[in-house]
């Protein structure tokens, strides 16, 4: 068996031309933590998720590298945290996408991709190596279905 078994062939995907309101309004409404972005020709590209708008809301010293351990001193209000992100709102997905995740081939063996799946803790992005396209997602609640209904 091969990745290809468990993966949704049709997930849901952003454009790298989307902006941030757009695809925070999106991943909220249906509960995703993360999705793929894609190009007009549907190449792979990132993951823009639920942490790259907790990036954006939080003070910019919780958020340095070698930043602060602790910023529990800092009292900030929920119309504080909402106005950060109407700052950024307008900026393209592309300003905190991740291009660190890591991805499978169609073909790579399932067993591999479920362990990448536990290890990674986010859901994997399939991509077809030659042309780089996205052709499908696996994520905890793909793989459960596939094995719940075996």
């Amino acid at each position: 068996m091969t990745a290809a078994s468990v993966m949704d062939p049709h997930p849901t995907v952003l454009k790298a031309t989307d902006i941030i309101r757009t695809a925070a309004s999106f991943i909220l409404e249906h509960r995703y933590r993360n999705l793929p972005v894609v190009d007009e020709e549907g190449r792979y590209l990132g993951i823009f998720g639920v942490n790259c708008l907790l990036k954006l809301v939080l003070p910019k010293a919780a958020i340095m590298e070698k930043g602060l351990e602790s910023v529990s001193f800092i009292k900030e209000t929920l119309a504080d945290l909402h106005q950060r992100l109407r700052e950024v709102e307008e900026q393209p997905i592309s300003v905190c996408m991740s291009q660190e995740v890591t991805t499978v081939p169609p073909d790579h063996p399932l067993v591999d991709t479920l362990l990448i799946l536990y290890r990674s803790k986010s859901s994997i992005p399939v991509v077809e190596p030659e042309s780089g396209k996205l052709v499908g997602m696996i994520s905890y609640w793909d793989v459960g279905e596939h094995v719940l209904s075996a």
